[in-house]
C-alpha cells in the first residue's frame, strides 16, 4: 500500500503485528487519525504465538464483539493445561471455573489473529503501509513534533509515535530508554505438526524431562503447536528431528507426519525502563520480552494496545499528556509481573538438578489439588488479575 511523499497524521504506529493492530483499532474506534506501518509484507509473519487468553478476549470483546466472535470461531477452546513428567501426569490447572465470559484458553495461530484484527481495521477504513522500513525517527517541540523517516525515503510527520516493533525497536532506540534484562541459555524450537499425540486435542501439555521441557497445544484443523528447549536445532527443524525430540521426551506418546512449519530462536527477559520518552511511547514487545511460558507475550501486548489507544484518545482529546504517563504506570507493573511469572515458570520446567527435580515432581502434584492454589495459577495465566 503506497504512502504519499509527504504524510501529517495524529499517530504514527511502527509495527503491525497484534499489538499495533490493536492499536490501531483502538484509534479507528475513537475517530483518531493515524498511519499504520509494518517492514513486511502481508502475510510474511511468522505465526510464534498460539494462544488468546481470556483477558485478552475481554479486551477484544470490548472493543468489537464481532471481532471476538470471530476469533473464537476460528480458534479452539481448550480448558485445561496439563503438566507431566514424561508420560506421568503430575497436576492439571483448569480454566472452566474462572469468572469470565471466556472460560478457556483460546488456541490459534498468530497469523489468524493478526488476519482477525486487520479485518476489522478495514472495515473501518484503515489498513497497513507496507512494506516500509523505519530507519529514522527525531522529535521536537513542534505542534506536530515526530518525524519518522523510511528506507525508501518517504517522510511521516506525527503528533505521536508508538513503537510496537518487536524487541530490536527502532522508535525506543530513538527514544533513548534501556531495555533491561539478558537473554535466556537455551535456544527454542518451535513447530507447527500434524500427528498422533497420545493425550488428545482437548488439553495443553507441558512435559518436563532431563532434556528440557516440551509444550504440546491442539490448534484448529488437527494440527499441534510444539515448543521445547534445544541446544542443537537447525534453523528449520525437520520431521526426523521433531519426532526424535518428542520421542526422547515423551516417549511412545507421538507420531509426526507432517511438519507444517518450524524454526529455531533464542529467548529474552526485558523490560523497557520507560513506556514514554515525550512523544514517544511503547507497546508489546518493544516494552517487554519474556519467556513464551504461559504464552503471555501476545496477549499482554494487545492488552496494552488497547491501553495505549484510549490514552492516546484522551491526550489528542485534553491537549495534556497525563493519560500517557498513566498508561507507563499500570503497563509497566504488568510487563513486570510477566516477566517474573514467565522466568520462574521457565527455571521449573528447565531444572536439570534430579534431586530438585524430584522435590518439584513429589510437591506440583499435592499443590495442584489444592483449589485455591489451582485457581490462583489459572488466573495469572489467564491475565484475569490485570482487569
Amino acid at each position: 500500500m503506497s504512502l504519499p511523499t509527504t504524510t501529517r497524521t495524529r499517530v504514527a504506529i511502527v509495527g503491525a503485528g497484534p499489538t499495533g493492530l490493536t492499536l490501531a483499532l483502538t484509534l479507528a474506534e475513537a475517530g483518531i487519525d493515524f498511519v499504520l506501518l509494518d517492514r513486511q509484507a502481508e502475510g510474511a509473519n511468522t505465526s510464534r504465538a498460539a494462544v488468546v487468553h481470556a483477558r485478552t478476549l475481554e479486551v477484544l470483546d470490548e472493543l468489537d464483539p464481532a471481532t471476538c466472535a470471530e476469533l473464537v470461531r476460528r480458534g479452539k477452546a481448550v480448558t485445561r493445561f496439563r503438566i507431566r513428567d514424561g508420560a506421568r501426569p503430575l497436576a492439571a490447572v483448569t480454566f472452566d471455573g474462572l469468572p469470565t465470559a471466556h472460560p478457556y484458553a483460546l488456541m490459534i495461530p498468530q497469523d489468524q489473529t493478526e488476519a482477525v484484527l486487520l479485518d476489522r481495521l478495514r472495515a473501518l477504513g484503515g489498513d497497513v503501509h507496507r512494506p516500509y522500513e523505519v530507519t529514522a525517527v527525531t522529535q521536537s517541540a513542534d505542534p506536530v513534533g515526530v518525524t519518522l523517516t523510511t528506507a525508501t525515503g518517504e517522510t511521516l510527520y506525527a503528533d505521536y509515535a508508538v513503537g510496537a516493533d518487536g524487541m530490536h525497536s527502532t522508535v525506543r532506540g530513538a527514544a533513548g530508554i534501556a531495555f533491561t534484562g539478558s537473554p535466556y541459555a537455551e535456544s527454542f524450537v518451535l513447530a507447527d505438526v500434524r500427528m498422533d499425540w497420545a493425550p488428545g486435542p482437548e488439553e495443553v501439555s507441558m512435559t518436563f524431562s532431563a532434556a528440557g521441557p516440551t509444550v504440546v497445544a491442539p490448534l484448529p484443523g488437527g494440527r499441534y503447536r510444539v515448543v521445547a528447549t534445544a541446544a542443537d536445532a537447525p534453523s528449520e527443524p525437520g520431521l526426523a528431528f521433531v519426532q526424535a525430540l518428542l520421542d526422547a521426551r515423551s516417549p511412545g506418546q507421538a507420531a509426526v507426519t507432517d511438519v507444517v512449519w518450524s524454526s529455531r530462536f533464542r529467548v529474552h527477559h526485558r523490560v523497557a525502563d520507560r513506556y514514554r520518552a515525550g512523544r514517544l511511547l511503547l507497546a508489546g514487545d518493544a516494552a517487554h520480552v519474556h519467556s513464551p511460558a504461559g504464552g503471555q507475550g501476545m496477549n499482554t501486548g494487545i492488552q496494552d494496545g488497547h491501553a495505549l489507544g484510549r490514552a492516546l484518545a484522551t491526550a489528542l482529546a485534553t491537549g495534556t499528556d497525563e493519560a500517557l504517563d498513566a498508561y507507563g504506570a499500570a503497563r509497566r507493573p504488568v510487563a513486570l509481573h510477566v516477566v517474573a511469572l514467565t522466568d520462574r515458570l521457565t527455571r521449573l520446567a528447565t531444572n536439570r538438578n534430579p534431586a530438585l527435580r524430584a522435590v518439584r515432581n513429589t510437591l506440583l502434584p499435592l499443590l495442584a489439588r489444592v483449589p485455591a492454589l489451582n485457581k490462583r495459577l489459572a488466573t495469572e495465566l489467564a491475565e484475569l488479575r490485570y482487569r
